[in-house]
């Protein structure tokens, strides 16, 4: 990639450039405070398949509006009134709300569905694009479809190349995982991936709650096909101390606190050597793709405690090992 094409926030100039590329129909990798986005002007069709083209992404696959207020959340989404609430409480922040769309949104970002996933980023560069560009901006993750989500500048810049016109590098994404999506289309509220809000936030204020995670062949909102989120290397989900591993295999280890036995590995990486589940979620894709560049035989993961940002983690992991023997956890 051209190094003018990555601009570090720091450069007081980057935002604007960035701003004028989406108001043009262009693409700007952005940091979130969950993972980096790959945006367009979410009313522009045609720079929104240019999303679709450079992540090599289904058309069936919808892509979450991003917003700077609520005042632009009503312009392409219907809220009912339990909504307000949530918006209340979470937004800004990791949740993204399913609701009836207006005709505002192109059908393209919403994959012919009458519904759309709005949310609005804490990330103030995410803030500042939206605002600066002064329209509301499509961002599915910004990497190529199906493999891990990136959380670092550098992470776009090596897999999407000169196919972007700027990435704005903020620094590391603090949360590391992508947002939590909840439905209120139906009578029961219900969560269609989990993610940086924990499920028991939202159970706290909202029941009943459907808690079921779906997979499904016709996504209904964004990280629901069963294989995503995938590394290269193949990946199984291993309770510590039943790992099967050949004497001629080169095999990675992350576990989530530190483990005894470091010989039988080639590398080992720990999400958080205090069991910080924050700490852990924010170093997951990171460590996948370290693991992922090493050419190993095979990447073996212990499951984390299914609490919290946990399950978010082990959603994940399930879709990164889909097709691959997956131990109970």
């Amino acid at each position: 990639m051209s190094p003018s094409r990555i601009a570090n926030i720091s450069d007081t100039t980057a935002l604007a450039r960035a701003a004028r590329i989406i108001r043009a129909g262009g693409l700007v990798a952005f940091p979130t405070e969950t993972v980096y986005g790959l945006g367009a002007d979410a009313e522009n069709p045609l720079a929104v398949a240019g999303i679709f083209d450079v992540k090599a992404r289904p058309r069936i696959d919808p892509i979450i509006v991003h917003v700077s207020d609520i005042d632009m959340a009503n312009k392409y989404g219907v809220f009912p009134q339990r909504a307000h609430k949530l918006m209340e409480m979470f937004w800004p922040g990791p949740l993204t709300l399913v609701v009836p769309k207006t005709s505002s949104v192109p059908s393209i970002v919403t994959a012919g569905l009458e519904t759309v996933a709005i949310r609005i980023p804490s990330h103030p560069v995410a803030l500042d694009l939206i605002r600066t560009s002064g329209c509301a901006i499509a961002a599915p993750s910004a990497n190529p479809f199906g493999y891990v989500s990136p959380t670092e500048a550098q992470h776009v810049a090596e897999q999407l190349s000169d196919s972007v016109d700027m990435i704005l590098d903020g620094g590391p994404c603090p949360i590391g995982l992508e947002s939590t999506i909840l439905s209120l289309v139906g009578v029961i509220p219900c969560i269609l991936r989990p993610g940086g809000t924990p499920v028991e936030e939202l159970a706290a204020i909202l029941q009943p709650l459907d808690t079921g995670n779906i997979v499904s062949k016709l996504p209904q909102a964004p990280g629901q096909l069963q294989r995503h989120y995938a590394t290269l290397t193949p990946l199984d989900i291993v309770e510590e101390g039943h790992e099967d591993i050949k004497q001629t295999d080169k095999v990675g280890l992350i576990s989530y606190k530190p483990v005894e036995r470091h010989e039988k590995y080639e590398t080992v990486i720990i999400l958080s050597e205090t069991g910080d589940m924050r700490e852990a979620a924010a170093n997951l894709f990171r460590s996948l793709r370290r693991l992922d560049a090493l050419k190993l035989d095979k990447i073996i993961v212990h499951p984390v405690p299914e609490k919290g940002l946990g399950i978010a983690i082990m959603d994940r992991l399930r879709r990164c090992s889909a097709g691959r023997k997956v131990a109970d956890s």
